[in-house]
């Protein structure tokens, strides 16, 4: 559910759009993961079309709330706050879309890769700098980095702590999207409505394919797909899409996301 550091709103159009908002830089309390963790479940047991995670128009998230730093012991518990708020949204069955605003930084931009796709301003600087601190990321960082943009890069990113801006971040894949500061959220929303008007069912069949795919050998990752494959059968889209296809062509049918 909903709650003062983290809202949801589902729009018409079928998108719903999950806001983090601690005043004055989204910092990452353990607090605000419990409320983004039930906002996702929220989601998960009723899905939108697609999502879109947004930090608001001057800053996405700054990091962490180091104040709540500590020993080993509580490290963990940070940690385990982060993996169990970000695992669970990028497991959701639906594309999910950040919205980048400034800075997306340390366990901000861990939360922008967890998500499927990230839309950034010309003005964001994204980064993992918690080597600055003398410690690593904890919330994902060193796992979903790597594999979106490469170890050498992500290695890159991580041992020096620097910060990247969009022009970068779009050219080693770390974004997907770069638009004026003003137009992010319009960006990010525009194409979760695309998303959100097609088989939406069989995106979150064929995201769940890549992204369990990935973690397994070839051999059982294709295992994986024929066994979805043979299941988005079973979906109403698929009759829709396949009978569309038959009688006027392709790209011309109307799904009703079941």
């Amino acid at each position: 559910m909903p709650g003062k550091l983290v809202s949801v709103e589902r729009r018409e159009d079928g998108v719903a759009v999950v806001r983090l908002d601690r005043p004055k830089a989204n910092a990452l309390s353990v607090a605000l993961l419990a409320e983004l963790g039930a906002a996702v479940d929220g989601l998960a047991a009723d899905p939108p079309g697609a999502v879109v995670v947004w930090g608001g128009p001057r800053i996405f998230a700054a990091g962490a709330d180091i104040t709540e730093f500590g020993g080993p012991e509580r490290a963990a518990e940070v940690a385990l706050a982060f993996h169990g708020a970000l695992d669970r949204l990028a497991g959701l069955p639906r594309a999910v879309i950040a919205a980048v605003n400034g800075y997306a930084l340390g366990g901000g931009l861990e939360v922008a890769l967890a998500c499927d796709f990230r839309v950034a301003g010309a003005g964001a600087r994204l980064g993992q700098p918690e080597i600055l601190l003398g410690i690593i990321p904890g919330g994902g960082g060193t796992q979903r980095l790597s594999r979106l943009v490469g170890p050498a890069r992500g290695k890159d990113l991580v041992l020096s702590g620097r910060q990247v801006d969009a022009t970068e971040a779009l050219a080693m894949g770390l974004v997907d999207r770069v638009v004026a500061d003003d137009a992010v959220l319009d960006e990010a929303l525009a194409w979760a409505a695309e998303l959100a008007a097609g088989a939406v069912v069989a995106q979150g069949l064929a995201k769940r394919a890549i992204d369990e795919g990935l973690s397994r050998p070839l051999a059982a990752g294709l295992t994986l797909e024929r066994a979805l494959f043979a299941e988005v059968f079973g979906t109403a889209d698929a009759g829709i899409g396949i009978r569309s296809f038959l009688e006027h062509g392709p790209g011309k049918a109307r799904f009703t996301g079941a």
